[in-house]
């Protein structure tokens, strides 16, 4: 019997919708020894991932801290531990991963009200406002910041504005938003958000930072029903990710993920969020002027388009799987295909953290000419 050898993986250049490529600072960092995940030393470093998250997301909530798995995790752990069995929540759907929003929702038993628009739209800030007059007694309004799906940004300080008017908490997936686009937790007034690790913060995948206002946390203190993830659990987890220099036991942490993202974030907070912020619509003035000489149209109105993930019409003529491909095998770039109502339309093409650099962009647009040419 044969025994497989060692896993080596070929060098890419990750120019999809995720995961981005990964900086050599971070890669390194997650080499270091391992440490137990209640080591004194261990817990100075978690005291200082919280302290690095707030930064990024602009907030000082206490409880703010990175859920030990992907965004969807996180996602998860915000309506699981704000929506009981008949609460109402309004969910705005532009793209896939509203949907998705829906799904968790029905799953705590809630009732999702959906305010859908299309697909390269924004979310209307009237239909949600005449929703939310609709329905008096909604618990949370939930949108998505950045669409990943299709590469729109939503007017996330209007929509905050409407859950406040209206007595609401938001919910907000800032997935593909932290650290490509300003994110303002406190100035924005947001109840409840989650990111990946994966996307603009330019980490390994699998950690999902989360953070929940005063508002929401008594939320969740005075729930009447159990939280139906025990490991999602906010009023368990906090005894982990709670006061500083005190830990209970909860979870084995993915002490070496963690070493990663606490170098992304370091990284970040040298680079300043507003560098980070004009770094990527830099790269994305870039991207387009390379397409546009290539006669390749963005699918997304300039006013509303994210800088690190971009929607490109697929070329007439061109077939979509095949040239994916040939960019795969003949230049290791990697770019991402349409989901949902775009599958076979559109390329998604990300600039995402470490990515978004000049380097990757030249290469992007030569090796995207070859192709459809």
């Amino acid at each position: 019997m044969t025994l497989p050898a060692t896993f080596i993986p070929p060098e890419r250049t990750l120019m999809g919708p995720g995961p981005s490529d990964v900086s050599p600072r971070v890669l390194n960092a997650m080499a270091r020894p391992t440490l137990g995940h209640l080591d004194p030393v261990f817990i100075d470093l978690m005291d200082e991932i919280k302290g690095l998250l707030q930064y990024a997301l602009q907030t000082k909530n206490a409880l703010t801290m990175p859920v030990s798995a992907p965004g969807s995790a996180g996602m998860e752990a915000c309506f699981v531990n704000l929506v009981e069995p008949g609460d109402k929540v309004v969910v705005c759907i532009n793209g896939i991963f509203g949907q998705r929003m829906v799904e968790n929702v029905t799953r705590c038993g809630g009732q999702a009200i959906k305010v859908e628009d299309p697909w390269g739209q924004q979310t209307s800030l009237q239909k949600v406002k005449d929703t939310l007059k609709a329905h008096p007694d909604t618990k949370l309004l939930a949108f998505v910041h950045a669409e990943t799906s299709t590469g729109v940004r939503n007017d996330a300080a209007s929509l905050c504005a409407l859950a406040r008017q209206y007595k609401c908490l938001s919910v907000v997936d800032a997935v593909t938003s932290l650290g490509g686009i300003e994110v303002d937790v406190d100035g924005w007034g947001v109840d409840a958000i989650y990111s990946g690790s994966q996307k603009c913060l330019s980490c390994v995948p699998g950690l999902s930072p989360v953070s929940f206002s005063p508002a929401a946390v008594a939320v969740i203190q005075q729930r009447k029903t159990p939280v139906q993830s025990w490991f999602l659990d906010m009023n368990l987890i906090v005894g982990y990710w709670g006061e500083s220099g005190k830990r209970a036991y909860h979870h084995t942490a993915p002490v070496n993920s963690l070493y990663a993202l606490h170098e992304s974030l370091l990284m970040l907070r040298e680079e300043g969020l507003e560098n980070a912020w004009q770094r990527h619509q830099r790269g994305h003035e870039k991207l387009y002027n390379g397409l546009d000489a290539l006669g390749i149209e963005f699918a997304v109105a300039k006013e509303f388009r994210l800088p690190q993930l971009n929607s490109v019409f697929i070329p007439e003529g061109v077939d979509d799987a095949k040239a994916r491909r040939l960019l795969l095998e003949s230049f290791n770039l990697e770019i991402g295909a349409g989901l949902g109502e775009l599958a076979g339309k559109v390329w998604r093409i990300g600039l995402m953290g470490h990515a978004c650099k000049d380097r990757n962009i030249d290469h992007c647009v030569a090796s995207v000419a070859k192709v459809i040419r």
